[in-house]
């Protein structure tokens, strides 16, 4: 198992039967071993340094119903807000202010937004922000309104695949909802020159280890500069509130593969991992991962964006702690870095 993790190291790349006996491995010197590659490259490529994300949550409506996702239309007990063009202002003006850098604007598909008011919205950040990166992350839409957010100023745009697998996406998304459409959007995206990001939930409902192989041969052959993966948590009020959410420590081996997989990945310690576990983040960064995305929503509608249950939104999760986050993640040797953290190619 160790030939194979230097394999991954040295060349970036391995089959779909090698990941899978890599996941399938339970020995802790192993995964010792690996998280200790993964660190090493960490540290070469970024130093001690943590990108910072502000994320905004615009809108909670959403026309889907994902099995998974508590704000799927379907879901009568979710409260709905949608953010104007001003308060998405403000709290950019807010994050600028504390060293942001990089606005992430995420939302469920929500018809409300036409694409004209998005292109608007993303062309006032930059003409007020001139010096930050936008990324979207929106959902399925057509290559047209793809081109017209990237044309306003759109740097990056994140849209998990959520299973390399066709039959496993089927199951956990209602009739009508498939895999290919969702592959084809992410080809598109980097078509047109974003930035683009991929990933998937670990732990979801019915995934094997095959099913998670075949996730990471898939960011192998796709080459994405961001990949977001996080712990499966479930909703109370969704299809899935009788499943058991995943664990933190198969996350963090995935994160782990997938920073010597792509040594420069823009690679966040999610809120999901926060979520989880009280150190949940720590544990990302140092597992590999390089960026955090504190809230910069305003706090009156944080806990309406409600995907799972317990989901952080308040304390070091919001922007009001960034000192608190600049502490912890000092405690771990790793330090908050100003600047939009663009991706750039592993030399």
């Amino acid at each position: 198992m160790k030939t194979l993790i230097d394999k991954l190291e040295s060349e970036r790349r391995l089959a779909t039967e090698e990941y899978l006996s890599l996941l399938d491995c339970r020995d802790k010197s192993v995964t010792d071993y690996l998280f200790a590659r993964a660190a090493k490259v960490r540290r070469r490529e970024f130093g001690n340094k943590v990108y910072v994300r502000g994320l905004i949550e615009i809108s909670s409506y959403c026309k889907n119903n994902c099995y998974y996702c508590g704000i799927r239309a379907g879901n009568s007990q979710a409260e709905r807000y949608r953010l104007s063009q001003e308060e998405i202002l403000d709290c950019c003006a807010r994050g600028h202010a504390l060293g942001f850098r990089t606005f992430v604007l995420q939302g469920g598909e929500d018809p409300g937004f036409s694409s004209e008011d998005i292109s608007s919205v993303v062309r006032a950040i930059k003409e007020r922000h001139p010096d930050c990166a936008i990324t979207l992350s929106l959902g399925e839409r057509s290559c047209k309104e793809y081109q017209a957010w990237f044309d306003a100023g759109a740097d990056r745009y994140l849209l998990r695949h959520e299973t390399a697998d066709a039959t496993h996406y089927e199951k956990l998304h209602p009739p009508g909802m498939q895999l290919a459409p969702r592959l084809n959007c992410l080809s598109i995206l980097k078509d047109i020159g974003y930035q683009v990001g991929m990933g998937f939930m670990v732990g979801s409902p019915y995934q094997t280890e095959a099913c998670i192989a075949a996730d990471l041969a898939l960011i192998q052959k796709f080459q994405p500069h961001m990949v977001g993966v996080g712990p499966f948590i479930r909703h109370k009020d969704t299809p899935f509130s009788g499943f058991s959410s995943a664990s933190l420590d198969k996350t963090l081996l995935i994160i782990a593969i997938l920073r010597l997989l792509s040594p420069r990945l823009l690679l966040p310690a999610t809120t999901a991992l926060g979520s989880i576990h009280p150190a949940g983040r720590e544990r990302g960064i140092l597992a590999g991962a390089n960026v955090v995305m504190p809230n910069l929503s305003p706090a009156e509608q944080r806990g309406k964006y409600s995907l799972y249950d317990n989901k952080l939104y308040t304390g070091d999760e919001s922007a009001e702690g960034m000192k608190l986050l600049k502490d912890k993640l000092g405690s771990i040797g790793y330090k908050i870095t100003v600047g939009r953290g663009d991706w750039r190619p592993a030399v």
